[in-house]
């Protein structure tokens, strides 16, 4: 439920214009009804992982989508990980966001509940036992139309 109260907390402080401060009262007049036992409500013995880094961009998604907001995202925020017993690497890797009537997406940027920034190609280097051997704009991955989403990227180790 954390999970859908945060996704619900974004997309309202999106689409109103004036400030929501960003607490739990602001959710005090929204009325949430999520059944118990489902994948967003699920029960405490439930087998459950990602939560956060994958249902929380769909729910952001449904939402908007829900208001007719023109907001969309890739729906998930391209995890990407690697380690061992001695060391760990997480992030989200950005992608494009969505088009809208009268206007390309973006390039290459973390969208929604991504909203994070990714690790720079020499602080990966010199932290982690990788080399990068391209980190760029993944050209015509944004889709066709008049207007396209924007473009995700290449990330290779």
């Amino acid at each position: 439920m954390a999970v859908v109260k945060s996704a619900i907390i974004y997309c309202l402080r999106c689409m109103i214009d004036s400030e929501v401060p960003l607490n739990q009262g602001c959710l005090d007049p929204v009325e949430i009804f999520v059944p118990e036992s489902c994948i967003l409500n699920p029960t405490e013995d439930a087998a459950i992982v990602g939560g956060n880094v994958l249902t929380s961009q769909r729910v952001t998604d449904v939402i908007f989508k829900a208001f007719g907001a023109v907001s969309a995202s890739q729906g998930c925020m391209n995890n990407f990980t690697f380690g061992n017993e001695n060391l760990g690497f997480y992030e989200t890797i950005c992608g494009g966001s969505g088009a809208g009537p009268t206007w390309h997406g973006a390039n290459a940027v973390h969208t929604h509940m991504t909203n994070t920034r990714i690790t720079d190609v020499e602080i990966m280097e010199r932290r982690y036992p990788v080399v990068i051997d391209q980190f760029a704009i993944r050209e015509g991955s944004g889709g066709a139309g008049e207007y396209s989403g924007g473009h995700g990227v290449i990330r290779e180790l």
